[in-house]
């Protein structure tokens, strides 16, 4: 039961209700009809409806596909390794930016950060490399190709990019600006 439909079940039952008939109707009754007597008058009681688990209810939808992704950050530690940012993201519903921007995930370089068209596919500022599990994406749109023509091919625009196809499962490694590695 959710929090709202318990609210509302414990606001109806503590309303107040009538525990005897109107004067009218000891009187013998009122213009608007017959009235029934006090003993008919009960309280009316709401409450939330449990979810049908009857043997020819529908079963819940299963799971949809995940995608891991795991970021690697621009410039390596004092220790040589890479840092590394960690999400998930439901195959086939969003842009690599957006699982991006949603985590907290460095995505612009300085120049980016300031200048970027907000995921509109006409600057060409988030950029990063695809390391492993490019299968798992999206391919190349139109804009990645006039963006990234003379980059290699595991670059990619990160507001181009789909994660996943709604079918498939699995992890893709990503370079955080490939530019600036060395």
């Amino acid at each position: 039961m959710t929090a709202t439909s318990s609210a509302s079940a414990a606001l109806f039952s503590l309303l107040p209700f009538p525990t005897s008939t109107p004067a009218s109707a000891r009187a013998g009754g009122s213009h608007y009809g017959p009235t029934r007597s006090a003993a008919a008058v009960s309280p009316i009681r709401c409450s939330a409806a449990s979810p049908d688990l009857s043997p020819g209810a529908p079963a819940p939808a299963p799971p949809r596909p995940q995608i891991e992704l795991e970021f690697l950050g621009p410039k390596p530690g004092a220790d040589g390794s890479y840092p590394v940012d960690r999400a998930a993201a439901v195959s086939g519903d969003k842009l690599l930016r957006d699982v991006m921007v949603e985590n907290k995930i460095e995505l612009y370089a300085a120049y980016g950060k300031l200048m970027n068209c907000g995921g509109g596919g006409s600057c060409g500022t988030c950029i990063v490399e695809i390391i492993d599990g490019k299968e798992l994406l999206s391919p190349r749109t139109d804009a990645e190709n006039r963006y990234l023509k003379k980059k290699p091919e595991s670059w990619r625009l990160t507001c181009q990019t789909i994660v996943g196809n709604k079918e498939n499962s699995g992890k893709v490694v990503v370079q955080r600006l490939p530019q600036w590695k060395k």
